[in-house]
């Protein structure tokens, strides 16, 4: 009976160490896996890149090729000597669906660090449902954290003919999104531009698109959360 008794716990000693290096090696195994996860996310020596997902706003629609926002981004990143490259994924007349239906082929091929994500306006424009454009919006900051990168939200606004409630809804829901996510935001893409002293002459004459000489004043409501990422 008592050698019985030994065999037991000499066998439970083993359970218990065998069981020890199992959750070893699981640790041991999901650390190699993310490591391997970020490895291919940034290869070595390659700069990690900044995506920009959105729409017309920054597809430079109706301007000059270089002279919108997104590749005066690109040259203030090489003015400040920082180590990233900037991929413009963005297309006009997008939508929040489109952009959800793009983003994992997008997030797959660049494999980003950053990706903002610009769009919501031709939602809005074309009256779809705001709970479908939160839900898009959902989704794409989930799909690009879980590929291993920073989202980042570019909030907008629609015109005061949209309706008082209306409007605080939209610019409301970016908010919400950034909040639940724990993602990054610009509060109003174009602050100073759409809601400025000069606005009339700020944009195109669709009332719509900026011109060129509101594209640094839209990089600079997007720098000052954007540069805290690109380390």
């Amino acid at each position: 009976m008592m050698g019985s008794g030994i065999d037991s716990v000499s066998s439970l000693a083993v359970a218990r160490a065998a069981r020890r290096a199992w959750l070893r090696n699981c640790s041991l195994g999901l650390a190699a896996a993310l490591a391997g996860r970020w490895a291919a996310a940034q290869a070595p020596g390659e700069p990690p890149v900044v995506l920009v997902v959105g729409d017309s706003l920054s597809a430079e629609y109706g301007l000059a090729r270089g002279s919108g926002w997104v590749a005066l981004l690109e040259k203030r990143i090489a003015s400040q000597k920082l180590r990233a490259r900037v991929v413009n994924a963005s297309i006009s007349g997008d939508t929040t669906s489109g952009g959800r239906s793009r983003l994992p082929a997008l997030l797959k091929l660049h494999r980003p660090a950053i990706v903002l994500i610009e769009l919501g306006g031709n939602d809005a424009l074309r009256g779809l449902p705001l709970a479908m454009t939160q839900d898009n919006l959902l989704a794409m900051t989930r799909a690009t954290k879980a590929a291993g990168a920073r989202p980042v939200l570019l909030g907008m606004a629609v015109p005061p003919n949209y309706g008082r409630q209306y409007g605080e809804d939209f610019t409301r829901l970016f908010a919400t999104v950034a909040k639940a996510e724990n993602a990054a935001l610009v509060p109003f893409f174009l602050a100073g531009v759409a809601d400025g002293p000069d606005a009339e002459n700020m944009f195109q004459p669709d009332r719509i698109h900026p011109r060129a000489e509101a594209q640094p004043r839209m990089l600079d409501n997007v720098w000052p959360v954007l540069r805290p990422l690109l380390r």
